[in-house]
């Protein structure tokens, strides 16, 4: 074999790593899409449940309406929301306020005992399952996504084909084991 044989075939080779480079941060940046829109969805369905339970409350006369204040403007945060982190600031404090709304749930046996919102009740405490459940694959990804983009040789593919680093949906634990983890009912 001639010496320009085995530089063509080293060129080859190379160019050859650097397309599986390539599509490698291609398919981890479509992973996070994919990811990222399965939140967004739990996200829609979480504020689309909101009306409802507000209209349920809003019944109970006495009921703190501040709370009910905080929860809709929590939600109207969410909905407006742009970036991974405003979207996150936007689950917590809707997570708060809720986890209060329900706290104070506790002091007005009437509403405890309302069918329509136990059942909200419950409909939110699985969508923040979900969207535990959604955050933590997301930021799986995103992890993976990022440590290769900054890893050697990877990094070079990256930074010529402007592949960036991508935020991580972080949600305040403590605020989402509030909705989570609401009091059950028993009769």
């Amino acid at each position: 074999m001639s010496t320009g044989s085995i530089v063509l075939l080293i060129i080859v080779g190379i160019a050859l790593y650097l397309i599986v480079i390539y599509n490698k941060l291609v398919a981890l940046r479509a992973g996070i899409d994919a990811a990222w829109s399965d939140i967004d969805v739990q996200l829609k369905r979480r504020y689309d449940l909101i009306p409802a339970l507000v209209e349920t409350v809003k019944g109970y006369k006495e009921y703190e309406g501040e709370t009910l204040e905080k929860v809709i403007a929590a939600r109207q945060k969410g909905l407006t929301a742009d970036s991974v982190a405003e979207k996150a600031e936007a689950a917590n404090m809707l997570s708060g306020a809720l986890g209060k709304l329900f706290a104070l749930a506790e002091a007005y046996p009437d509403l405890k005992a309302n069918t329509n919102f136990l059942k909200l009740q419950d409909e939110l405490s699985r969508l923040e399952e979900a969207i535990q459940n959604a955050r933590r694959y997301y930021n799986a990804i995103v992890r993976d996504y990022n440590a290769k983009i900054a890893s050697f040789p990877d990094l070079i593919v990256a930074q010529k084909f402007d592949f960036t680093p991508r935020d991580y949906f972080e949600l305040d634990e403590k605020e989402a084991e509030a909705v989570k983890e609401m009091p059950k009912i028993s009769f």
